[in-house]
């Protein structure tokens, strides 16, 4: 990011960071209950014994000041009366058992909330993966829902936070309740001296909480491009570029750039809580002494005795931390909650792609075909249109192939026929009726995607196979299956693809692990994945196969193979096939012929350059090559 840019965004951050009002900070607790619904819904039972702990820890502290006071005054007694010490040793064993109770109660509690952590983190992780996959490819190309998507991904591991800050808070307010019952009975003057010892730190927190959530918000773009810039300087997948493009010193100088002035940021804000919380931590202190000489004071005119001393003096310095941490846990409350407010807010956005309630399922088998009806669309965001006024018909058992220049719109019609996006203007029809009114899981089941860019699964050679029909394959999948024969379906899909031609060099056979990420994994190379991905079309009885640039990494000996045997899967269904090779284009039935998004030339191989246009003038370039 450029210096201008960044200081104009060091401006917003800034601007950002203007304290929260009191209405605010309350509408910031609507967001408490869905944490408490969460949590319940991790394990109601390990939710209920964690409260059950918390309320039991409560009275701990109290208990312990009573005993000791009783402790010092029978002390005194004894020394100036009849010597029976069985009273005092009860009271000592009685402290003891408090003490060692309260040990327990606190590491029994840590276990409990600990193990719900995990479970927490776990449930949360699932729901934001199933969430995320709910969503619009639309919207999760869309920067400020990605950086939404984010925030809320860091939320899922440490929002328990929250609940033991809430729990903890409910804790510190029942034993609060039972040390103010103690100052008050004694002296009231003690309970107003407590709250002005304690109230200029949490003005203070609350300021320094509020500014500290802002900025995190503020810099998730740039916290983003960090992590790009550290995947990019330590990554298997990037080295070699890296390497031999000489990238390191540049990558590494982006970094240090970036990160130095987060640092900047994060070391004035420091400071600043620093000094100030220092000073109002100081007056906290000296409201705490003021209020000790009035107690010292009683002592000694007599109106308390010494056990009462003790235990006033100790009530008073735990009232001061308990309602601190009271007071500064609301304080950091507001400031978790707007951190789960992300996570709030992630989860409240709803896919724009949905078929009404009853919507019919894809026909199967289609009669009629597809067809593109004066379909336009534009990328959200982008003024430039990537198809205007596009219009064809694919029946059922045609291949048609689309040629065209990068950027003429092929791999946008690839996204339309199976609603990762829907036309912004026109409309593709199914069998007559509007592909939105079809179930989309359905639509999506009857249609294979090969796209260019597809994913290079760290999984074994099988799985990265049966993902092509996962819900079918998933009983093989997710079984043990320790020198299992895979089905004949990811065999059969293997050997349709090719990819039963890598087995040779696979030590544990289907079973291998494929790619670095992971110990024993064997690296392919990019013809050797484009098989794997190929594979993964076969696996689907999809209706319609749409292959993206199937074979642009393959040799010419392998392409022929796989086009040989692709014409025979494909008998009786249809197929679109986008590919820069006019010797795998001419085996369409139909050829369209792209530019600057809209169709321009249409027929057969044969018929197109014979007409001499667009498509021959392309074939004819690429025929040179090969003379």
């Amino acid at each position: 990011m450029a210096s201008a840019d960044w200081a104009k965004s060091r401006e917003a951050r800034l601007a950002a960071t203007a304290s929260p009002t009191w209405r605010e900070r309350m509408e910031a607790l609507r967001y408490v209950p869905m944490l408490l619904r969460l949590v319940w819904e991790t394990d109601r039972r390990l939710a209920s014994l964690m409260l059950v702990l918390r309320l039991a820890q409560s009275g701990v502290p109290v208990a312990t000041l009573w005993v000791g006071k009783l402790i010092i005054d029978t002390v005194l007694e004894l020394r100036s009366g009849p010597r029976d010490y069985t009273r005092l040793w009860e009271l000592v064993a009685l402290e003891v058992a408090i003490v060692v109770a309260g040990e327990l109660l606190s590491r029994l509690s840590s276990l409990i909330e600990g193990l719900l952590g995990d479970l927490f983190s776990n449930h949360t992780s699932v729901r934001l993966m199933r969430h995320a996959a709910s969503l619009d490819l639309e919207q999760l190309e869309n920067p400020e829902l990605y950086d939404e998507l984010e925030r809320a991904r860091q939320q899922t591991t440490g929002r328990l936070g929250l609940l033991k800050q809430l729990l903890g808070i409910g804790q510190d307010f029942i034993t609060l309740v039972s040390l103010a019952a103690a100052l008050l009975v004694y002296s009231p003057l003690l309970v107003v001296l407590l709250v002005v010892a304690v109230l200029p730190a949490f003005a203070g927190e609350a300021h320094f909480g509020a500014v500290e959530r802002a900025l995190f918000v503020a810099r998730t773009p740039e916290r983003r491009q960090l992590d790009y810039l550290r995947l990019l300087g330590a990554s298997e997948r990037t080295a070699k570029e890296v390497q031999s493009l000489g990238l390191a010193h540049w990558i590494i100088a982006r970094f240090k750039t970036l990160a130095d002035r987060f640092y900047e940021d994060n070391k004035r804000l420091a400071i600043r809580r620093t000094v100030i919380g220092s000073g109002l931590s100081i007056l906290g202190t000296l409201g705490y002494y003021v209020a000790y000489v009035v107690i010292l004071e009683r002592t000694v005119t007599g109106a308390l005795t010494l056990g009462t001393l003790t235990l006033l003096a100790g009530s008073f310095a735990r009232s001061r931390d308990v309602i601190e941490r009271l007071l500064l846990g609301a304080s950091g409350i507001y400031t978790q909650t707007f951190y789960l407010k992300d996570f709030a807010d992630f989860f409240a956005t709803r896919p724009k792609t949905v078929a009404p309630p009853g919507s019919p399922e894809v026909p199967r088998p289609i009669r009629e075909g597809f067809v593109f009806d004066d379909v336009g669309f534009r990328y959200p965001g982008s003024e430039r249109w990537a198809v205007r006024h596009v219009s064809f018909t694919l029946r059922p058992g045609e291949r048609v192939a689309l040629v065209g220049e990068n950027g003429a719109g092929k791999t946008t019609i690839t996204k339309l026929v199976n609603r990762l996006y829907d036309p912004s203007e026109g409309r593709i029809l199914l069998d007559g009726r509007d592909l939105r009114e079809y179930d989309v899981a359905s639509l999506r089941a009857a249609v294979g995607v090969i796209f260019q860019d597809f994913v290079r699964f760290d999984m074994r050679l099988d799985e990265n196979i049966a993902i092509g029909e996962i819900d079918r394959e998933r009983e093989y999948i997710d079984a043990p299956r320790e020198g299992a024969t895979p089905p004949s379906s990811i065999v059969d899909a293997a050997d349709k693809s090719l990819a039963a031609s890598l087995l040779p060099r696979m030590p544990e056979g289907y079973a291998q692990m494929l790619g670095r990420r992971f110990q024993g994994g064997v690296e392919l190379s990019g013809g050797e994945w484009q098989k794997i991905a190929l594979a993964r079309a076969y696996m689907r009885d999809a209706q319609l196969l749409v292959l993206d640039e199937p074979t642009a990494a393959l040799d010419a000996r392998a392409e022929y193979e796989v086009f040989r045997r692709f014409s025979e899967l494909i008998a009786g269904r249809m197929a679109i096939l986008i590919s820069h090779r006019f010797s795998t284009v001419r085996m369409a039935d139909r050829i369209l012929v792209l530019r600057h998004g809209a169709i321009v030339e249409q027929g057969t191989h044969e018929a197109l350059v014979a007409a001499h246009g667009l498509y021959a003038e392309l074939f004819e370039m690429q025929a040179v090559g090969y003379r």
